[in-house]
């Protein structure tokens, strides 16, 4: 008996140490990047030496799904732990609820320095991102974030962000601009021995593509398109290999927990593709729209570097978080569609036990360990797709009247799913059992406080075009 509890105590110990100690954390987002875009894919063109770093460094997740097929989806389930339908954020540009329980909010409470830094898209104003006001009632304050250097959606070089409303231009790459403004939050609160929660989420490589030179040089044999995509994507793993050197430099690396991710999946009509194998892109319920790569870099909770393909998503991200930084339950809004992947970091902890739900336009979806079945609207009925995701990657063969007990029990899990989140969606997640007044959905320049700007803006290649087409439509 003597032996046999001396055997537990490693154990023990070791996930005691996982909850006990309170780590920092950094939640990395990239912008349209596919899950085949990494250099440890064996991408073809693309080398991304800092990312294959991390990886060589922490847990690879090659099985890791967004919380939607596009962006503001996935930064609803991010900050929830709720697939997306039930924050109101139904598809991009779409605002988030201000009743929804954030992460920042939870992290705020719990004694955590709290900043965002990048592309937003959770306010309801959709077009190229431009600052954010102080008067935004959706801004990244209003959802527990102390700091913020911030824009409406995807931005390029040169930017012009907000800083809690104070509009600030920038001079060069955007990913390294952001990386370099975080870093300077996390210095101060890292010099003052504060916690802290840094979002960076990247304005890269979504469209319109802009490179420096010195990014473009190794693919010359590209197209001018791809060239421009793929440079963006050099800086953009330049930054992340700023990142993780200034952690170590500041001696806080050991305990900070980085956790990259894309936001949805690859982009079509570029050469070499983007999404690895899998079918379909951006937008699709598909494994190619679905499936990101992701990579979590924590030396005190990960001592153990491997790959894993165990299923897990966004979903799982706030779960995860609160358990490791000893959150309170009640920060988590029920139903919660996630689950944490503090046993992951230990070891493979064998089938998952809770599926990874999906719903976005009229599509439902559910991966269930091998299998994902997804049931599209088509005239009026419902059509089913059934994959065994093990055997069959790319989704090819159908099994829905291949394999009818599980096509019947994952129907019904699809049900229950659709069911649920329909309540989410009516409100009966919130106290007052319904839907507080959102912002609509519209493009910034029809928003009055941005009038004053288009004299100015009207100048800047990624407002131009669209300032100029809404100015003569108003005519």
């Amino acid at each position: 008996m003597k032996n046999l509890v001396l055997l537990f105590i490693p154990l023990l110990f070791t996930i005691h140490s996982l909850s006990a100690a309170k780590p920092n954390v950094i939640l990395v987002m990239a912008d349209d990047q596919g899950w085949g875009q990494m250099g440890y894919m064996n991408h073809p063109a693309l080398k991304t030496p800092h990312l294959d770093a991390m990886s060589e460094n922490g847990l690879r997740l090659d099985r890791f799904y967004a919380g939607g097929p596009v962006c503001s989806p996935t930064r609803a389930t991010v900050l929830t732990g709720r697939t997306h339908d039930r924050t109101g954020v139904f598809d991009h540009g779409y605002a988030l609820r201000i009743q929804e329980k954030t992460l920042g909010q939870a992290m705020k409470r719990a004694g955590y320095a709290t900043g965002h830094f990048g592309k937003w898209h959770l306010n309801g104003l959709r077009g190229p991102g431009a600052p954010i006001f102080k008067e935004d009632s959706h801004h990244p304050g209003a959802f527990g974030f102390d700091e913020w250097l911030s824009v409406t959606n995807f931005f390029d070089r040169n930017p012009i962000m907000s800083r809690k409303g104070k509009i600030e231009e920038y001079s060069g790459d955007s990913s390294e601009i952001i990386v370099d403004e975080a870093l300077k939050f996390i210095k101060a609160n890292a010099t003052s021995n504060k916690p802290f929660f840094t979002v960076i989420w990247y304005g890269t490589p979504h469209d319109p593509w802009t490179a420096a030179k010195a990014d473009k040089k190794s693919f010359t044999k590209l197209n001018q398109k791809a060239q421009e995509h793929y440079g963006e994507l050099v800086a953009m793993d330049r930054s992340i290999g700023t990142l993780r050197k200034s952690l170590r430099e500041m001696g806080v690396a050991q305990n900070t927990l980085v956790w990259f991710m894309s936001d949805n999946g690859g982009l079509p009509r570029l050469d070499p593709p983007t999404t690895g194998g899998l079918r379909s892109y951006k937008g699709s319920m598909y494994e190619g729209g679905l499936r990101v790569p992701a990579i979590i870099e924590w030396p005190n909770g990960i001592s153990k570097v491997r790959i894993t393909k165990y299923p897990a998503g966004a979903v799982d991200i706030f779960p995860t978080i609160a358990e490791v930084a000893g959150l309170e339950k009640s920060d988590l809004l029920k139903p919660q569609d996630g689950m944490s992947l503090a046993k992951l970091f230990l070891k493979e902890p064998g089938p998952r036990q809770k599926p990874l739900p999906f719903r976005s336009r009229g599509r439902i979806a559910v991966v269930d360990n091998d299998y994902k079945m997804i049931s599209f609207p088509d005239s009026g009925k419902t059509r089913y797709e059934l994959y065994n995701l093990a055997n069959d990657m790319s989704e090819q063969d159908n099994l829905f009247k291949k394999e009818p007990k599980i096509a019947n029990q994952l129907r019904k899990k699809l049900k229950a799913i659709d069911a649920s989140v329909t309540a989410s969606v009516n409100g009966q997640d919130y106290p007052e059992k319904k839907v507080a007044p959102q912002p609509p959905r519209i493009f910034w320049w029809e928003r009055e406080s941005y009038h004053p700007y288009f004299s100015e803006w009207i100048k800047r290649p990624e407002y131009g075009p669209r300032l100029k087409r809404h100015i003569e439509s108003q005519k």
